[in-house]
């Protein structure tokens, strides 16, 4: 799956309208194979963006759990140090 696509349940502040379009887009740019569309295929594109985005704004708006939301800094710093373990300190200094 897409490695852009991060995770937006259960975080404080909830993820926003603009990190469910981001994550739709990736998802759409993913299945269909286009970082871009042709002119052609440009409305199909976005009628598609736009209904992964209400699915998904309504899929995370229904979810329920009995966990504490997730602090979007800590899962940021884990995620570095992953990546510093993985790919060498460089991936840290970003």
């Amino acid at each position: 799956m897409c490695r852009n696509i991060k995770t937006l349940y259960n975080f404080e502040p909830p993820a926003s309208e603009e990190e469910i379009r981001a994550a739709s887009l990736q998802f759409v740019r993913k299945l269909s194979g286009f970082n871009k569309p042709s002119k052609a295929n440009e409305e199909a594109f976005e009628t598609a963006v736009d209904a992964v985005a209400d699915i998904a704004g309504a899929l995370l708006a229904s979810l329920t759990t009995q966990a504490s939301p997730r602090n979007r800094e800590v899962e940021a710093q884990k995620a570095r140090e992953r990546a510093a373990k993985r790919f060498g300190s460089q991936a840290s200094a970003s």
